[in-house]
């Protein structure tokens, strides 16, 4: 099982990874939405905000409000992900990634992913 510490750099390399697409097929790709990476193993929910600029820090949510996309994952599974040990959509396939969003969002997800 891997750490709080792990976890949390498994997002700044998806972050990063994000960054280093052209911006302009981000912009087109991407609305504003809030973000929440469950990690279901640790008990830890992280939150972020997606938009045009790019994918905001992953920080301990201040607050109980629902992100608009919601993402529930083990914290293996995360750092996998991350290091491209674990295809997203075969993930979401099997369960071991879930996904809570408005399909138009998940469109657009997949389309950067």
């Amino acid at each position: 099982m891997a750490n709080e510490e792990e976890c949390r750099a498994a997002l700044d390399l998806i972050r990063a990874r994000l960054a280093k697409v052209h911006p302009e097929l981000f912009a087109e790709h991407v609305v504003e939405r809030t973000i929440s990476c469950r990690i279901s193993d640790l008990g830890l929910t992280l939150h972020s905000a997606i938009h045009r600029g790019g994918l905001d820090p992953f920080e301990p949510a201040e607050d109980a409000r629902p992100a608009q996309v919601r993402l529930t994952v083990s914290s293996d599974d995360l750092v996998a992900l991350a290091n491209d040990e674990l295809h997203a959509a075969k993930a979401w396939a099997t369960g071991r990634l879930k996904v809570e969003a408005g399909f138009r969002d998940l469109l657009r997800l997949r389309k950067l992913l």
